[in-house]
Formats: structure tokens, sequence, C-alpha cells
């Protein structure tokens, strides 16, 4: 129960942040990353912990990726 109810909440925060919209692709990275580390630190973790550190890890990452993209798009002409 707990582990479908986990699940369930990553993905409507998933849904939530891309429809949202991003002006960024840096905020976009953020939300995808994010998305995309819970779902597989669930399944490696099975657990919230699990699903929290990947979440805070893909978000890192995925700004860190857009932000590099936005900043390489400035500086070409």
């Amino acid at each position: 129960m707990a582990k479908t109810f986990t699940t369930g909440i990553v993905i409507l925060a998933l849904v939530a942040a891309l429809g949202a919209g991003c002006a960024t692709k840096g905020q976009t990275g953020a939300a995808v990353g994010a998305g995309t580390g819970a779902l597989i630190g669930q399944a490696i973790g099975g657990n919230t912990a699990g699903t929290l550190i990947g979440a805070g890890i893909g978000t890192g990452l995925g700004y860190i990726t857009g932000n590099e993209m936005d900043k390489k798009e400035r500086v070409a002409p």
C-alpha cells in the first residue's frame, strides 16, 4: 500500500511539474530530473528514503545539465 501511494505521489508531482511549463532549460531539467530520480530511487531502494534521495540527486543533475544548455544557447550566435 505504501509503495503504491509513494509511486502515485511521484507520478503526480512529475505530471504537475511538466504541465506547469518552465521558463528555462534549467528549470525543465530540474523537474524532469526530480521525477526520473525519484522513480529510480524508488526502484533501487524500495522505500521513501530512496525516493527522496533519488529525487534530490535527479533535481541537481537535471538543473546542472539544463543550465549548461541555457549557457550554450546564450553564447551561440
